[in-house]
């Protein structure tokens, strides 16, 4: 009996590799690196941002997401006033003047790192991945980057959460053979991204795990459904329009491509955020079929900036859910202005 329910929570968890296997992000928007390495380097600074995600709260075993990302630009010596740089004195770079004079940056390059941390139930996925991106001014006004990122993850299972009777039996064969080192699977990570951007759009293509692999726990002949690892294609595309000479407003979209997660494959979520000049920002969000979201960010002092974000679930997970919280924290090293700015997008 043990062995039959420990394979069919074998077969459940290994469905579910087959379709959504990177994280939801709520706050992309406030640090799209995450989803596309064309944007490593596209500061006039180091950027680092962190992140804690607690999934579906008061269900057990849901979705829990940590993750660091750093990048910096190399070559890059117009330290002019950008989309996301520190405000100069007199001059609000979320106003009129950003728009009449903003120029294609000059070519340059840029490099990072990405480390992320999923867990859901007994399995952990780890990726740690560097990040580079090439800029160039394909216009005046208009830039385009393109970027790759490549690393390793690693998939484990805690086969405690599995054993239902309290014995532990270390050979059954529902989660492979004795050697605890059997229940980590290691894997390359490949990704790549496009990112079109001006003073007033940008358009992002990337893909995620770009090379299909198996993804395998047990060499029992008769667990015969195997895992996978499977592309996740996003395209993202926003516009920011001059509300004041202080306030912004940056509706966007986004289309996910992932196997197997839905009807047609597809999953599309449609945002907009607010800004009051370089202090606040406020903004919401739907993804089809799941739910809303709430976020709010701002600065503190010159240095840092921080985000969270509330989900609301549509699905009939909302019976046995609190929601999920989401906080971003970043830190900005080297600009060259003094002020406060948080991300323009």
């Amino acid at each position: 009996m043990k062995r039959k329910l420990l394979l069919l929570a074998g077969l459940v968890a290994m469905m579910q590799a087959t379709a959504q296997q990177r994280p939801h992000y709520t706050q992309y928007i406030l640090n799209p690196v995450i989803i596309n390495p064309a944007l490593t380097g596209v500061e006039n600074y180091t950027d680092v941002k962190m992140s804690v995600r607690d999934q579906w709260v008061g269900l057990n075993g849901a979705p829990k997401t940590m993750y660091m990302t750093i990048h910096a630009p190399i070559g890059k010596n117009d330290y002019r006033t950008s989309a996301t740089s520190y405000e100069v004195p007199g001059e609000n770079p979320r106003g009129r003047y950003y728009w009449e004079n903003y120029t294609a940056a000059e070519p340059h390059h840029g490099i990072g790192m990405t480390i992320v941390n999923d867990k859901t139930g007994s399995f952990n996925r780890f990726t740690a991945n560097v990040n580079y991106a090439y800029h160039l001014g394909i216009s005046p006004t208009t830039n385009l980057a393109g970027g790759f990122s490549a690393g390793i993850t690693n998939v484990s299972i805690d086969r405690t959460k599995h054993d239902f009777t309290g014995s532990g039996d270390p050979i059954d064969p529902a989660t492979g053979a004795s050697l605890s080192s059997e229940l980590n699977r290691i894997r390359p990570d490949v990704g790549f991204g496009l990112w079109l951007y001006s003073r007033s759009y940008f358009i992002g293509l990337s893909a995620q795990q770009i090379i299909p692999q198996k993804l395998a726990f047990t060499d029992d002949a008769a667990f015969l459904t195997k895992g996978r690892l499977v592309p996740h294609l996003f395209l993202t595309a926003g516009y920011r329009f001059l509300l004041t000479e202080d306030i912004n407003a940056i509706p966007s979209v986004m289309l996910k491509y992932v196997q197997n997660t839905s009807k047609l494959n597809f999953q599309p979520e449609a945002n907009v955020k607010f800004q009051y000049r370089d202090l606040l920002w406020l903004g919401g969000s739907y993804r089809y079929q799941n739910g809303y979201s709430a976020m709010i960010g701002f600065n503190v002092g010159n240095l840092m900036n921080a985000g969270y974000s509330y989900d609301f679930t549509t699905t009939a997970l909302n019976t046995v859910s609190r929601g999920t919280h989401e906080f971003v924290v970043g830190f900005i090293i080297g600009n060259k202005y003094s002020g406060k700015c948080p991300r323009c997008w």
